[in-house]
């Protein structure tokens, strides 16, 4: 089932079970044009799937380099960052397999709770992705009839919901085990001051890890809702810096609290998590089917807000983005107070100016493009689906919950 439109099923469904899903629906000829699976996507595909892997491996070459020095926290944080965000994708991955795959036989389910339970679904999903974006993007579409181009249709789509599915799971990465893994790269080199090539290294995957989840997620969402704009160049290097600088500065101002003080850092870091997670329960989010899964999802949410600003409902948030950067340009600004009037040991005095300017510089750049992005580039037109599913009895909602797809209730910009 698609995590994007609304679907039904139908008789079409006992024919494809060995199918990425079990639902269709029928393009219109808009739809096709705006939703197509390109040549040029298949190797997007194909690249991110590589970065995946030599990000795993940097990972694990990281944590063995802090091992061998001795620095047995940084390496245990490293990995600890890595395994949670993986079993929480899997988690998710499988969930969907089953809500996709319900009605298909016993044995190909076992198998692949096997897959993800050694921690290898996104490849399943990789695997899908790349053999139908291969079928239609690779395929000859002159003098086809009309029914290989319905099928051709059905691949597309197929393809598509593929790839959405691997960048939600991306989105869930880069904020689980990416975002934090770069936070502790930055405040270790602000510490020792002592750096070495594979702590550079590890940076430059992080940074590429973030830019490539953040630009291929908007991607996929033009793709998917067919009431938004397709993601011209400069749209995406504008929502890219937009994103990447205000995380910058924010990474930047935390790990200069966290050198003053990891007990103050814990305690702001868990603070902003409850009121991301609190303001996710006000949002009533209606993502996944069961209640332990929806709070899982709530928590990972709560996770994402406290480095970057989502719209979980896809609705007009003019406001909650105003006060969300507001409250992050004041704790920045209070940070950087603190360190020029206290002027603390821990940090000299060349280093605190150097991070003072690119923090300063990337919040107020950071906010410029945002401004732009918004201002003239990001679709006007929000998403609704078609039941009140924020209704107070919920009747509505919970019918519409079987039939819409995921997406219409995930992090919508």
């Amino acid at each position: 089932m698609s995590r994007w439109h609304s679907q039904e099923k139908d008789s079409i469904v006992g024919k494809h079970l060995d199918s990425y899903t079990l639902s269709e629906e029928r393009m219109t000829t808009a739809a096709v044009s705006h939703t197509k699976f390109t040549k040029q996507n298949f190797f997007f595909l194909v690249g991110g799937m590589v970065v995946y892997v030599v990000d795993i491996v940097m990972d694990f070459w990281v944590a063995s380099r802090y091992f061998c020095q001795g620095q047995y926290s940084w390496s245990i944080l490293i990995l600890c960052f890595r395994g949670l965000s993986s079993i929480i994708t899997q988690i998710f991955s499988y969930e969907w397999f089953k809500n996709d795959w319900e009605g298909t036989d016993t044995g190909k389910m076992k198998l692949v709770f096997l897959v993800h339970l050694f921690h290898c679904g996104i490849f399943i999903r990789y695997w899908f992705a790349l053999k139908y974006g291969c079928q239609v993007s690779f395929k000859q579409t002159s003098s086809r009839s009309a029914s290989e181009a319905d099928s051709s249709s059905f691949i597309q789509k197929q393809a598509i919901d593929a790839v959405t599915d691997i960048n939600m799971l991306r989105v869930f990465k880069t904020f689980l085990e990416t975002t934090p893994q770069l936070f502790i790269q930055i405040y270790i080199l602000m510490e020792h001051g002592k750096t070495h090539f594979y702590q550079y290294a590890a940076i430059m995957m992080s940074f590429c890890g973030i830019s490539l989840s953040m630009v291929d997620y908007q991607i996929s969402l033009r793709k998917s809702l067919p009431d938004k704009d397709e993601f011209h160049v400069l749209s995406k290097f504008m929502y890219l810096f937009y994103k990447l600088l205000t995380i910058t500065s924010w990474i930047l101002s935390i790990s200069l609290i966290t050198l003053l003080s990891v007990r103050i850092s814990v305690i702001l870091l868990i603070f902003l998590w409850i009121c991301g997670f609190t303001w996710t329960l006000k949002q009533h989010t209606t993502f996944c089917k069961s209640k332990k899964m929806e709070y899982l999802y709530r928590t990972v949410v709560g996770i994402i807000l406290i480095f970057s600003f989502f719209n979980i409902k896809g609705r007009r948030t003019k406001v909650c983005i105003s006060i969300y950067y507001a409250g992050h340009t004041v704790v920045t600004l209070g940070i950087l107070f603190v360190y020029m009037f206290w002027k603390p040991s821990i940090i000299k005095e060349v280093c605190f100016t150097i991070v003072g300017i690119l923090t300063i510089l990337s919040l107020v750049l950071g906010i410029l493009f945002l401004i732009v992005y918004y201002s003239h580039l990001h679709p006007t037109t929000y998403w609704r689906p078609q039941a009140c599913s924020d209704e107070v009895d919920r009747v509505a909602g919970q019918k519409d919950r079987v039939k819409t797809s995921r997406f219409q209730n995930f992090l919508m910009q």
